[in-house]
């Protein structure tokens, strides 16, 4: 039997050593707001963090954590949907079909956690999540907006959203924040 704590809260596990964090986390625990995507942390549907650090739930082997880790998941993240990221993304509306987006906001969290603010570059490097619907450009606003950076004024997907607060760089500049991904994840 092993000890977890996953979202402050300790939970006594039976499972076998080699059982992906991922499935300990939807099976035994219930928590099924932490996604399966690839099974081999190349998508980051399945990011959680541990003791403080982005992981992916599908490559951590249950018999590798230790009674002391803590383990975060996007129903961990904040009480009601509070954390600046999540906030970001409902204002924004950033997810398209939201199956990878606990993921992404897990990433995002992360990110802003090490860099409260982050470029263009810091974004697109530390933001290696896929999305097979492509909202990179809302996803990296939502970054923007909840590093604080917004006056927004944005063309996604034929919508006009418009966010109070100022682009990092020469004002009304929106060049650098909504030019599309140069690389694929």
């Amino acid at each position: 039997m092993a000890k977890l704590n996953v979202n402050g809260k300790t939970w006594d596990v039976q499972a076998e050593a080699d059982t992906p964090l991922l499935w300990v986390i939807r099976e035994h625990v219930g928590l099924t707001g932490t996604k399966y995507g690839c099974g081999v942390a190349q998508c980051g549907a399945c990011s959680v963090h541990i003791n403080g650090e982005l992981q992916r739930s599908c490559s951590i082997p249950l018999g590798s954590l230790k009674a002391g880790d803590k383990i975060v998941t996007i129903e961990g993240l904040s009480p009601n949907a509070s954390h600046p990221i999540q906030k970001a993304w409902a204002e924004l509306d950033v997810p398209q079909c939201g199956y990878c987006q606990s993921g992404q906001i897990m990433a995002a969290a992360a990110l802003l956690k090490k860099n409260p603010k982050p470029t263009d570059q810091d974004i697109d490097q530390a933001m290696t999540n896929i999305c097979r619907c492509g909202t990179y450009q809302r996803i990296r606003a939502g970054v923007h907006l909840a590093a604080g950076r917004g006056a927004l004024l944005v063309r996604l997907l034929g919508r006009t959203v418009v966010r109070a607060a100022t682009l990092v760089g020469k004002a009304g500049s929106r060049s650098r924040l909504f030019r599309p991904r140069s690389t694929c994840h």
